[in-house]
């Protein structure tokens, strides 16, 4: 999610636009930023629409791969 947090910073967004954009709380809409809970496509589709509206999904949803040499 780090091209999501990057345009949120870029664009001067919060978590709580976020939230108000998806209808759920403000510890979900962490969660999904942060990557523990997942967006769903709906939520995804909205978040795009409405906040960023210029910009694919692919990119902004874009799960960045572990690096297996951190983990170890």
């Amino acid at each position: 999610m780090d091209n999501l947090k990057a345009e949120m910073q870029r664009n001067g967004l919060t978590v709580k636009d976020i939230m108000a954009t998806i209808g759920c709380s403000e510890k979900t809409a962490r969660n999904k930023i942060n990557g523990e809970t997942d967006f769903t496509y709906p939520e995804a589709e909205r978040v795009r629409n409405v906040l960023f509206p210029g910009l694919r999904m692919e990119y902004l949803f874009r799960s960045q791969p572990t690096d297996p040499k951190k983990s170890a």
